[in-house]
């Protein structure tokens, strides 16, 4: 009986990658790899195996997930592992659930490999904690879109909690995000923005939650980037951070490794 490995790359940082992913990477076959894995993971399988490009992230979809799901059955049908590489961490907005129960019907064997999330990592890279005693005492951590392409109803709610709010593939609905955060009385409240974070061409602005967009598109930030929203980013300490604190807003920007 073949077998699905799906894999969680972790936010981009190769170094970040688990000893249990780097064994089962060597076991692989196939490995069929997302847009938000790092390619240097890729030298961790046997010359022999196969891997195929698949996308999968905003703006990036080499192929539809139905595709994807079929090719994993096409590659069961003829060889024993196949690894599904994918960012971050599998479960957590990486539409495993789908691929998993694709494999089963189809009479395969599944088995899961948490990777590092991004919505962790990518913050504590930056030297932001996602709590802190007497600061805040929970996090949320939301997408920006919905399978529809809308914006998440959560979004409404993270907004009106105390909750350090942590969002995922939102940059297209950046405005948005911060006009709903305005309204409920959120406007002064720290904020950040980490794209690429963990790697080393990754960039950060760091402000208010009124002035956030403004200062991402002065300094260039695009996708992929995790937002953070409360005042727990006040507490970091990169240079991005002291240079934010000594200049305007169009000096925001920092690279850090």
């Amino acid at each position: 009986m073949s077998k699905l490995i799906l894999i969680g790359a972790g936010p981009g940082d190769p170094e970040l990658l688990t000893i249990k992913a780097v064994k089962a990477l060597q076991q692989a076959d196939v490995v069929l790899y997302d847009a938000l894995a790092n390619k240097a993971i890729l030298q961790h399988i046997q010359p022999a195996a196969i891997t195929q490009f698949v996308g999968k992230r905003f703006g990036c979809h080499a192929l539809s997930q139905q595709e994807i799901n079929d090719l994993i059955i096409a590659y069961g049908s003829r060889y024993r592992t196949i690894v599904r590489l994918k960012g971050g961490d599998p479960f957590v907005f990486g539409r495993a659930q789908e691929e998993m129960e694709a494999a089963v019907a189809a009479g395969m064997q599944v088995e899961m490999v948490p990777g590092i999330s991004s919505a962790l990592a990518v913050p504590a890279s930056a030297m932001i904690p996602l709590t802190c005693r007497g600061v805040n005492e929970s996090f949320w951590v939301v997408t920006g879109t919905t399978r529809s392409g809308e914006l998440s109803k959560d979004i409404h709610l993270a907004a009106r909690s105390s909750a350090t709010v942590v969002i995922l593939m939102a940059m297209s609905k950046l405005e948005a995000i911060v006009d709903i955060f305005t309204e409920a009385g959120k406007g002064e409240t720290a904020a950040a923005i980490i794209q690429h974070g963990t790697r080393p061409d990754a960039k950060m602005v760091v402000g208010k939650v009124k002035d956030i967009a403004f200062r991402a598109q002065h300094g260039g930030l695009g996708n992929p980037a995790v937002i953070i929203i409360g005042e727990v980013v006040t507490l970091n300490r990169t240079p991005a951070r002291r240079l934010a604190d000594q200049t305007r807003i169009t000096a925001t920007t920092s690279r850090f490794t």
